[in-house]
């Protein structure tokens, strides 16, 4: 049975990223959650084929820490990314931008190129939506997002299938099973920087 490691991180502003978190690896919606200091950390194992596992170590980056020298320290060994943003809230959705280009500036695949990321639009199911599905659409293709979809943890649409196609598109990228592992040689200490694993809606 091959294992594949990949670690992914969350950022964005406080726009439910831990909720969705959360609702992932538990299959639980939480209205009730603690802010994330620093980052948290969870795991998920899915079993992808007959052949093949893939366990996944979820980051989940404080909007706190936006921009300065902590962020590269928890981008690194990243396989993938998932920028997220709040479609009743057009600031967190503009944000987004600087969130991809200071992942973009600060991490790498060990290839060099850069981390798939997918560009989720959470809280689709509120009724104050400001944003539209054009402006993300022609957003995600100007800024070097692979995808983007529209998301709920309350209602728990796309959650699961948001985190599988960013599994899809990392090992459609991978050119072999080592390179897939050598990220667990690049991955921070989860013991050092304060990486706790509380849930947050943050």
């Amino acid at each position: 049975m091959k294992e594949h490691l990949m670690k992914i991180v969350f950022v964005g502003d406080v726009v439910g990223k831990t909720a969705f978190i959360h609702r992932y690896v538990s299959g639980q919606f939480s209205l009730t959650t603690d802010a994330t200091v620093g980052a948290a950390f969870r795991e998920k194992t899915l079993q992808w084929s007959e052949k093949e596992t893939v366990r996944l170590q979820i980051w989940d980056i404080s909007s706190r820490v936006r921009f300065d020298s902590m962020t590269m320290i928890f981008y690194k060994g990243a396989l993938g990314c998932v920028v997220m943003f709040d479609v009743t809230n057009s600031s967190s959705f503009l944000r987004c931008q600087d969130w991809k280009r200071d992942l973009d500036s600060k991490a790498t695949l060990p290839s060099g190129a850069p981390i798939p990321c997918i560009l989720l639009a959470n809280m689709c199911d509120l009724p104050e939506r400001v944003v539209t599905a054009d402006s993300i659409a022609e957003f995600s293709k100007n800024n070097g997002f692979f995808a983007w979809m529209e998301t709920s943890v309350r209602d728990n649409r796309n959650v699961d299938e948001a985190m599988r196609r960013l599994v899809q598109e990392i090992l459609s990228v991978q050119p072999s099973e080592d390179q897939l592992l050598s990220s667990q040689e690049d991955s921070v200490d989860l013991q050092s920087h304060d990486a706790t694993k509380r849930q947050s809606c943050c």
